[in-house]
């Protein structure tokens, strides 16, 4: 009897050996999509990796030519990639939704916002040209993924000379939005959001026809907390190409956030904002 219960022990050692050796493949944006074959995540589209690599951030420099600002003048940011390791510049990119660099500049007041990709250069760096429409601080949110690492999402922060604006102050806004060629209705589950917690933010867009993925998505987002220190870049995580649009966001701190959402009808890209309180736990 002990031989035979020593016999299946071993048995099932084994088998669990045998199970640890097969490969498992992973989402690098979305890692909770897993699977035990080769493929693409459903979720963001991205091709499954075996054997990511740990959770480490690069380095990034951001220069602006000229150095100094000024409200609408042409200005050149420049970007340059750095490993963690002995700081050697990076220069190979995997493509993330059919871009090597996806950026986000918010102003300071809320009211400029821009979703764009800059160019990958020779030497191995992304240049963008752009003219600051008004004098603050704005933040560039920079979006890539470094050959045989995990995507990357760094901050960076440039001021533009001139009358800071003032604080802002955001109140709930769930109406409805009226975009380039679409309407995009809101509304969250749980109706009031709690820091800490997953919210389900849903939206609807109408008309369907013509509805199409942007950028190898059903929509992107862009969060961020009203003093522009919490920025988040996600895309949905229900979607089919009908009307109604699922977003899972864990808003990070208690305080007021603007939600940029991107959908695109017949080749043109539709943004709307609105503005989510979030509460503390009670």
């Amino acid at each position: 009897m002990r031989m035979v219960a020593a016999t299946v022990a071993i048995l099932f050692m084994l088998l669990g050996l045998l199970g640890a050796q097969d490969s498992i493949f992973v989402c690098p944006m979305d890692p909770d999509v897993r699977s035990n074959q080769p493929g693409v995540c459903k979720r963001c589209g991205m091709k499954l990796v075996s054997g990511i690599p740990d959770q480490v951030e690069y380095h990034m420099d951001l220069s602006t030519v000229p150095r100094a600002l000024k409200v609408g003048a042409p200005v050149q940011l420049q970007f340059f990639i750095h490993d963690p390791y002995k700081d050697r510049q990076v220069t190979s990119f995997q493509v993330v939704h059919e871009k090597l660099f996806h950026m986000f500049v918010i102003s300071q007041d809320m009211q400029f916002f821009l979703h764009d990709h800059p160019v990958y250069q020779p030497d191995g760096s992304f240049q963008y040209n752009i003219a600051f429409p008004k004098p603050g601080l704005y933040r560039i949110l920079s979006d890539f993924y470094p050959d045989g690492a995990t995507p990357q999402l760094i901050a960076k922060s440039v001021i533009v000379p001139g009358p800071a604006p003032a604080p802002i102050q955001l109140s709930k806004d769930y109406s409805n939005k009226d975009t380039e060629n679409m309407q995009v209705q809101f509304w969250t589950d749980p109706p009031q959001p709690i820091a800490g917690f997953k919210t389900l933010l849903y939206f609807k867009v109408t008309p369907v026809e013509g509805f199409e993925k942007l950028l190898g998505a059903w929509g992107h987002m862009l969060v961020a907390s009203d003093d522009l220190i919490d920025l988040i870049h996600t895309h949905p995580f229900i979607a089919d190409g009908g009307p109604q649009v699922q977003f899972d966001v864990t808003f990070p701190r208690a305080r007021g956030y603007r939600v940029w959402v991107q959908f695109q009808r017949n080749g043109v890209v539709n943004t709307a904002h609105f503005d989510v309180p979030v509460n503390e736990l009670k």
